[in-house]
């Protein structure tokens, strides 16, 4: 069995595996246990909830009533939104939706129209 790294942000020695990351307990720092090798492939695509690849400027529908957190508000089935920007995270479109706003969307709840 090889030795745990040292943690890259604090040096502690006390760093363990768990799954495919090392954890310190120090610091609280995670990283990958394949280090830089994840680094030479492009990120997946964002797609819809049917596999169709998304880009920056399209156009979606969405597929499921949405509700919307903190308020009585609910983004209705077949809203179709304009000029989507992608980001990345949980929910990795970034819009906005007449009548309602800013917006951000789960790909998966939306189709490409």
């Amino acid at each position: 069995m090889t030795p745990s790294p040292a943690c890259p942000q604090c040096g502690s020695e006390f760093v363990y595996p768990d799954a495919d990351l090392f954890i310190c307990p120090e610091c609280a720092h995670e990283w990958s246990r394949h280090g830089d090798e994840d680094t030479d492939e492009t990120p997946a695509p964002i797609t819809d909830a049917h596999g169709t690849p998304l880009a920056d400027g399209d156009s979606v529908t969405v597929i499921k009533d949405l509700k919307i957190k903190g308020s009585s508000q609910v983004v209705k089935v077949g809203t179709k939104v304009k000029s989507i920007r992608l980001i990345d995270g949980d929910h990795d479109i970034d819009c906005k939706i007449d009548g309602i706003g800013a917006m951000k969307l789960k790909s998966e709840f939306v189709k490409k129209a």
